[in-house]
């Protein structure tokens, strides 16, 4: 073994501050009696390695398996047994912080979805926690998304990768638009909504759904993907919040017209029976959303539906912006100052940098890749999706991504998601204009947060 540089020790002290914003010492209760202060451990620098792994998502267990053994059949110094631990994406980082503060049994690797990775914004947490990876992706880093870095990325420090590029296309449901005469092709979401609302009148169909039940965050998606396609975003570089834009406005006012009018229905959430139901019957027959949705959403509420659905860019907003913008994600890290620390970077950068894993992760898991030269890859674009018909989904992808936005995290956003939440269903509900939502939504924030 290699003794190589130590980082800063885990200053229990520090992540017990940096927690409390989580409810920490409430939800570890007496799981702090007696911890310890976690000490750096020599590294393993090559070897078979026992990994304790941890994520929500069965799916990653099972891809980061065959990176491993893709790895070491490839020449790598270590070879790797994954101690997998599942968990709901909150708890990946809530037992990662506690086990931290205890001293003992912090997963080697973690993948935090990201959402929830915001939690590790605050203070110095995930510097402390989280082995930074600029110096690993060093020789690829310019052919990164920096959508995709950016916001994993503490200053100006690397501390995941993502697991994907979850560019937002429109999904649509083509018989159905053929049958009640709406066209697939309208440029601007102005000119689909005009002849949505026509067809919504004659048939009771509608074009896209926003969610109003109880996920914050699925009800913060539809306002949140439009904000970015229109050149805007919740929190800036600093974090501070930028909602209160004309961005932000021609977002919420375009939703609420459409909710208001009928041609844009509400659900429940956007995976389970109420979008099921809209799916099934036929009056739902398009989406605006991630390229993860058609798994996640479609195939599984409604697969008698399998060869009827396509995907396009967005329409765009006439104002300006861009024909895609972003939601969801999932980036793995390896925590710093333990044994398996190096194992852990090595297995993360062979599963998520290496062109013919990025490949492998899009024809597996649907996920797209993060390095910009794999979009170009002939491949790929020639892969035809059943589901969707036959068609090259990766051709509408490929054409879009240059024009991802990047978007920033702040560690306040699950106030944010608490506070205008309940503004969008107000400006949806007319209660509201979309100005003075957004207006009274930043006042609450920032008196929540003392900004």
């Amino acid at each position: 073994m290699t003794p190589r540089p130590h980082g800063p020790v885990l200053s229990r002290r520090g992540l017990l501050r940096m927690g409390g914003g989580l409810g920490a010492a409430a939800l570890l209760g007496g799981s702090l009696s007696g911890c310890g202060r976690a000490a750096d451990a020599e590294p393993v620098t090559s070897g078979r390695v026992d990994l304790a792994f941890w994520t929500h998502d069965q799916a990653y267990v099972d891809f980061f398996a065959t990176a491993a053994e893709n790895a070491e059949a490839a020449g790598s110094d270590f070879g790797w047994h994954l101690d997998a631990t599942r968990s709901s994406a909150q708890d990946v980082v809530t037992k990662t912080i506690a086990q931290a503060i205890a001293g003992t049994g912090t997963p080697d690797v973690a993948g935090f979805e990201i959402g929830s990775f915001t939690r590790l914004l605050r203070g110095d947490l995930a510097h402390e926690l989280l082995q930074p990876l600029d110096d690993a992706v060093a020789d690829v880093r310019d052919d990164l998304l920096t959508m995709r870095t950016a916001p994993f990325t503490k200053d100006g420090r690397l501390y995941a990768l993502d697991s994907d590029a979850p560019l937002v296309v429109y999904y649509y449901r083509e018989p159905e638009f053929d049958r009640v005469g709406l066209p697939t092709d309208l440029g601007s979401w102005d000119e689909l909504a005009d002849a949505a609302a026509g067809v919504f009148r004659r048939h009771d169909v509608c074009m896209a759904a926003v969610c109003t039940g109880s996920d914050l965050g699925q009800v913060m998606a539809a306002f949140d993907m439009l904000l970015m396609q229109c050149g805007g975003g919740l929190f800036d570089e600093e974090g501070n919040l930028t909602i209160d834009t004309a961005e932000g406005e021609r977002a919420l006012t375009f939703l609420a017209e459409g909710v208001q009018e009928g041609y844009i229905t509400t659900v429940s959430d956007f995976y389970g029976a109420s979008v099921q139901a809209a799916l099934s019957t036929g009056r739902l027959i398009g989406q605006f959303m991630a390229t993860w949705y058609k798994v996640y959403g479609i195939m599984p509420n409604v697969p008698e539906q399998a060869g009827q659905w396509r995907i396009r860019p967005l329409p765009v907003f006439t104002d300006g912006g861009a024909r895609t913008s972003f939601t969801g994600g999932t980036g793995f890290g390896a925590l710093r100052g333990k044994e398996n620390t190096l194992a852990g970077v090595e297995l993360v950068t062979r599963a998520y940098l290496t062109p013919d894993e990025e490949k492998r992760r899009y024809v597996d898991l649907g996920y797209l890749p993060t390095r910009r030269s794999v979009f170009d890859d002939p491949a790929l674009a020639g892969i035809e999706d059943d589901f969707c018909g036959g068609q090259r989904m990766f051709e509408v992808y490929r054409d879009v991504v240059d024009e991802a936005p990047v978007f920033f995290l702040s560690p306040d956003r699950p106030i944010l998601d608490t506070v205008l939440s309940g503004y969008l269903l107000r400006a949806y509900n007319g209660d509201l204009s979309p100005r003075e939502a957004l207006r009274r939504a930043t006042e609450d924030f920032h008196g929540q947060t003392r900004q």
